[in-house]
This record gives structure tokens, sequence and C-alpha cells, in this order.
């Protein structure tokens, strides 16, 4: 990075770094407040990006070379440092850093890290340090993969296919993805390849009743429903609705007109569709460690509620498979590589529900597939409950 970068990005960085190391807000809310503000240009909002997750990945790191008593004006200098090649003795100040924290992985999390995974943790500790790539989901509803590249090209935006995954492209090359003509038209959705593979996993038919329980921003539903040829039942529910509303709007320009949206307002919502779907995906709440690299201010917030969230989880699984009708099928999926939250908990549904079995699981590995960290479980309902 050359000076004139530097000076124009470390002032942006350095605000949204205040916001959500010093006032604990999240990272892409803090991100949209100082841009709203400073209204900087495209590429420029891009560097910031990338700088701040660059950082926050590394937190910890970049603190313990600063010294204890750093400023965070201090710590950000550093990390610049850091950032130019051959500068001073920091490259050798780095290599004497304990491996977790060349990682950026606090305490805790190693801990949890290497009990739950064992000897597979310090790779999925290294592969959750790197920056994320960029991967977008063509929407089958209203281009192909081919036609959406070629556009994408002609609009100064490199890609390339993605093996195993035939919905989606890496973008490879920098540009201002949301403003091109493809994404207005409503040809592609961000998400990582990963979450495809999980959204893939539930075998939807066009005509199905489906139901996405725990929709959130609904990149799974919007997915679910261009397999589905927007033809059939896709029933979105959140408990949240402000994500059901944005999730409403992008589904008008996916096209994706066989979606509905339901507020979950209590535990009639989920009894009233007892026996409803014919396809159910479960994407519940979780640690998130599998998407830290995208999220990596949550590792420097309190450590993660497994205890609770595993009560959750149980409790999701436990009332909401209810809805899928005999023959049914099921999908419960985490963004979690930690076994406790995801093969676990299937171990204890099936313990208590013989009216399901499980067909297959897939795990989803950063280290190993590059993609962010997913666990998926297919499950068919085979009886009534007795």
């Amino acid at each position: 990075m050359s000076l004139v970068q530097q000076e124009a990005t470390s002032p942006l960085l350095y605000a949204i770094l205040q916001l959500v190391l010093q006032q604990d807000q999240q990272l892409e809310r803090a991100m949209a407040q100082v841009f709203g503000a400073a209204r900087p240009a495209v590429g420029l909002q891009s560097q910031v990006v990338w700088h701040c997750g660059a950082f926050l990945r590394k937190l910890n790191a970049y603190q313990q070379l600063a010294g204890a008593d750093a400023s965070l004006a201090d710590t950000v200098a550093l990390y610049f440092a850091v950032q130019q090649q051959g500068a001073g003795d920091i490259t050798a100040r780095w290599q004497q850093l304990p491996p977790a924290m060349q990682d950026g992985c606090p305490d805790w999390l190693d801990q949890l890290g290497h009990t739950e995974l064992g000897t597979a943790w310090p790779a999925e500790r290294a592969a959750l340090a790197q920056a994320a790539p960029r991967f977008i989901r063509v929407n089958s509803l209203k281009t192909n993969r081919d036609a959406l590249q070629r556009a994408l090209a002609q609009g100064g935006i490199q890609s390339k296919a993605v093996d195993g995954v035939d919905s989606a492209l890496e973008i490879t090359s920098d540009g201002a993805l949301f403003q091109t003509e493809p994404f207005k038209l409503g040809w592609f959705e961000q998400q990582d390849a990963g979450s495809q593979l999980v959204a893939a996993a539930l075998p939807v038919k066009p005509g199905s009743r489906v139901i996405d329980a725990c929709a959130g921003a609904g990149g799974k539903t919007l997915a679910l429903a261009a397999r589905m040829q927007a033809k059939g039942r896709l029933l979105a529910m959140d408990v949240e609705q402000w994500k059901l509303d944005n999730l409403q709007q992008r589904a008008n320009r996916a096209g994706a007109a066989n979606i509905e949206t339901r507020l979950i307002s209590s535990s009639k919502t989920i009894k009233r569709l007892a026996g409803k779907a014919d396809f159910l995906l479960l994407d519940v709440p979780c640690s998130g460690s599998g998407v830290l690299r995208r999220n990596p201010d949550a590792k420097w917030r309190a450590p993660m509620r497994l205890t609770e969230l595993r009560v959750l989880q149980q409790d999701i699984l436990q009332r909401y498979s209810k809805m899928l009708c005999v023959g049914g099928e099921l999908v419960y999926a985490t963004c979690s590589i930690f076994p406790s939250e995801n093969r676990a908990q299937i171990d204890a549904f099936l313990a208590s529900r013989p009216d399901f079995q499980l067909l297959s699981e897939q795990h989803i590995s950063p280290a190993t597939s590059g993609f962010d960290g997913f666990y998926a479980a297919h499950l068919r309902r085979i009886s009534e409950l007795s």
C-alpha cells in the first residue's frame, strides 16, 4: 500500500474500529454508519472494508506488537507497518508470537477449538484467519452461469466457476459488484459457496410445499426458490420482521414469486403448520464458528454461549420438525464447525425421535474446501410420532 492510499484509508478505518471496539457495534453496522456519513468513493470503500477485516481477524496480534499501553491509533499505525513488507524488525517479532495469536485467535476460542476438534483445530484456525473469497450464486430463474459471467466481464468484473458448486461463481477482481446491471436485474445474490451447498442438500422440487423455518436474511430461501423454479409454496419464517421484509424485497428482484413470509409470533405459529411441509430447512442459530473470517469482530466480544445455543438448537429441532409430513425430508444446518452443535445434536434428536432417520450429512471445512464452515444433516420422517 502506498503512503497516499494509507492516508486516505486510515481515518475511515479508525472511525469504524472505534465504533466496533470502543462502542461494541457490529462491524457491518459500524461500516454502514461511517460510509453513510463520509460517502467515500467505491474504490476507497472497498479498501477500507478489506482492511477492517484484516485488522480484526488478527486484532490480538497487532495489540501485542503495539504494546500494552498502546492506543487504538498506535495499533492501527502498527497494523499498517505490518502490511509493508520488510518493515524494520516487525516481521521477526511477528514470527515470535504464539501460533494461535498469529492466527488472531483469543485464548477462550483456542481452548474451545481444541476441545471440539482436537488435532484438526490448528488447520481450521489458520483458515479462519484468512480473508474470505467472494462468491455469488447465479439466479437460475433469470439466467445461467455462462451468461452471468459474460455480463459481469463486460462491466469489468472477472469471475471463475467453482468446482463442485454448479450455482457458484468466485469474484476474482475488484469492482462495484452491486452497482452492476446484472445485480439490478436480479441475476445473482452474494452467497458463500458452502452456504449454496447447504441449500442444495434439501432435494426440493417444483410444486413442493417447502418451509425455511429460520430464514434470516434469506440467502438459502432464495436458493431454494430457484431450485423449485418458483413453483409450489415456499414459506420463509423468522422471529424478526425486518429480516422478512428485506427478504421480500430480494425475492421481488430475483423473480421468486413463490416465496411467502411469515413472522413466528408464538409457538402457535409452528403448531398450526404441523404435518404441512414436504421439505423443511432448519438453519438454526449457532456459534458462527465457521464464518468467523467474515465476522471477525465476533471473536472479541463475550465467548460463545454454546450451552444456551445447544439448548435452543435441540428445542428447534424437536418442535419445528413436527411441521414435516410423514415421508418428508429435513435438513438441519449450522454455520458452525463444532461437533457439539452438529452431529451431537442429530444423535440426541434421533435418540428421542424414532420417527426420523438420518440419510446423509455434510461437514464443510474452511481448511479443506476454502469455503465458509457449515454442517448439514439430511433426515427423513418415516412415521408419525407415537
